[in-house]
């Protein structure tokens, strides 16, 4: 099984999927096309809440603004997972996530894709990544270094990314975080941990009372509420509207949420 996801859109995709036919007859399952455009964290943070839910898999990702620049192409391999991108700190969150809930919590190897002469200087999906994946498929994970232009890689040399983490102060009630990702019904995912909200009737969000509920449907239509979604996080949403809107919140901004 081959997995794809990229901030593509449109036809692109399609080329991708090409290519991985004409040299392998994995099955291929897209993941999302619509990540938002060029946000490796936010890509970073889906990815990280839906790879690790799939049997072991080749996981091919292409969220990557720097494309056509000297950022690397590489190979993650996570137990019996295998990850093919850019090396942006797109895959790091979401392999960390798959060794953690991997048995014996496995260690990740590296490889960097080398590249000669890609046909296009801006659509390395097609052209570097999705060869590559088609390549890793077709062997077992542990033997992806036999594959000649798969050179191995220290994982220290890895550009990074670790999705913030909010300031919790459970002596004085409050947590400090912000808004991680925006989803496509505006609920607004922050990064305070569900557990800090757990229990309460109401928080106040950036200094206004909102009620606390299990379910959408724990306020009526159109009124605001934080709950906490299915990845644990503390969310601002409405039953039936937009969080983003109703509580003027965007990706990346502040979030001080403070219990009663």
């Amino acid at each position: 099984m081959i997995t794809l996801a990229s901030d593509f859109g449109s036809a692109y995709p399609a080329a991708m999927k090409g290519v991985v036919l004409s040299r392998t007859d994995a099955r291929l399952v897209d993941v999302a096309h619509d990540l938002p455009r060029q946000d490796v964290r936010a890509a970073s943070f889906w990815l990280r809440e839906t790879l690790p839910y799939f049997p072991p898999a080749v996981h091919l990702v292409v969220v990557d603004p720097g494309v056509g620049t000297d950022r690397r192409a590489i190979v993650l391999r996570v137990g019996d997972h295998v990850l093919v991108g850019p090396d942006n700190g797109v895959l790091r969150p979401p392999a960390r996530r798959i060794a953690d809930e991997h048995e014996g919590t496995p260690t990740i190897d590296a490889y960097e894709i080398v590249v000669e002469n890609p046909a296009s200087t801006t659509f390395h999906g097609r052209d570097v990544f999705a060869p590559a994946a088609a390549d890793a498929h077709d062997v077992p994970p542990a033997d992806l270094g036999d594959i000649e232009r798969f050179s191995p890689l220290d994982p220290d040399e890895l550009v990074d990314l670790v999705l913030p983490r909010a300031t919790v102060e459970s002596d004085r009630g409050v947590a400090t975080g912000d808004v991680l990702v925006v989803d496509d019904f505006g609920n607004c995912i922050t990064n305070v941990p569900g557990d800090f909200v757990r229990g309460c009737d109401h928080v106040e969000v950036n200094g206004e009372a909102v009620p606390v509920g299990h379910t959408f449907d724990a306020v009526p239509r159109g009124e605001r509420l934080v709950t906490v979604g299915s990845h644990g996080n503390v969310e601002c949403d409405v039953n039936h509207g937009r969080g983003d809107e109703a509580f003027g919140l965007a990706p990346g901004d502040d979030v001080r949420v403070v219990r009663d």
